[in-house]
């Protein structure tokens, strides 16, 4: 495990940018050179014994993160939930969700249960296991299966255990005073946003309003080829404040669920 929330989260980013290099782009356009604070960090992973969600929250619990909120996805068979620090008020949030295989085909639940098989019962509590990477060999044959069915399976099937995204907290940035402002600037740069539900999900009245970029691409290598496939997007979030003037720090789900479709290969 990892002794400081720095040192995790640098190792993450490390990896998210091979993963999406337009982040470094994003964060000369939105911060000019400063540091950007980050609302949250979100993973991806299978409910099952050996890498369900406690595996993952394991490593954020040991730095003193506590478990926040819980979140249904009942369309995309996906449970969720969110740690924060109570100590810390800069490090991010923490967004774990898994895919429900019990409610899933008997042909997907196949497949992963073939990759699952390969993974070393050890890799879970190891230092790196958060960026690992995927731990198994899988065929483009069942990628394309998965995707068939769930593209949040087909994803997490290709990529393995890394941040899924990292958040701009637009409330931090300098010279951004909406979302609004922030995705005239990415969409005048070139960047494509995530239009589902529309570019900005949630509202002034939920307390949280997000949005994404359409994930980069990478090579993904399979048993029997590559592929080039979505890899990682860059969320930007903007919170409120509640009743007693402390910004809001959880998840509206509505929202979320459309933010998964970040990585949608289309």
């Amino acid at each position: 495990m990892h002794t400081s929330v720095n040192e995790l989260f640098n190792a993450l980013w490390q990896d998210y940018l091979k993963m999406t290099p337009s982040a470094l782009e994003i964060h000369q356009l939105l911060g000019g050179g400063k540091a950007i604070i980050n609302d949250h960090v979100a993973f991806r992973t299978f409910r099952h014994p050996k890498l369900g969600l406690e595996k993952l929250a394991a490593h954020f619990l040991a730095l003193g993160y506590e478990q926040k909120g819980e979140y249904h996805f009942e369309a995309k068979k996906l449970y969720a939930r969110h740690y924060e620090h109570p100590l810390d008020a800069t490090a991010p949030k923490v967004f774990i969700s898994e895919l429900l295989l019990e409610q899933c085909s008997p042909g997907l639940q196949r497949i992963v249960a073939g990759l699952i098989e390969q993974v070393d019962e050890q890799l879970p509590g190891q230092t790196h296991f958060l960026y690992s990477g995927a731990p198994w060999t899988l065929s483009h044959e069942d990628y394309q299966a998965l995707l068939a069915e769930s593209e949040y399976a087909a994803w997490l099937a290709a990529y393995g255990f890394r941040a899924n995204h990292f958040t701009v907290s637009v409330n931090e940035l300098d010279g951004f005073d909406s979302l609004e402002a922030v995705n005239s600037a990415l969409k005048n740069a070139g960047f494509r946003l995530n239009a589902a539900g529309g570019e900005i999900k949630g509202s002034p009245e939920v307390l949280l309003e997000q949005s994404s970029t359409m994930a980069d691409t990478a090579i993904v290598e399979f048993s029997d080829g590559k592929a080039e496939l979505p890899s990682c997007f860059y969320e930007f979030a903007l919170r409120y404040a509640q009743a007693d003037g402390k910004l809001y720090t959880g998840f509206v789900a509505a929202s979320a669920d459309k933010i998964f479709e970040s990585t949608n290969v289309n």
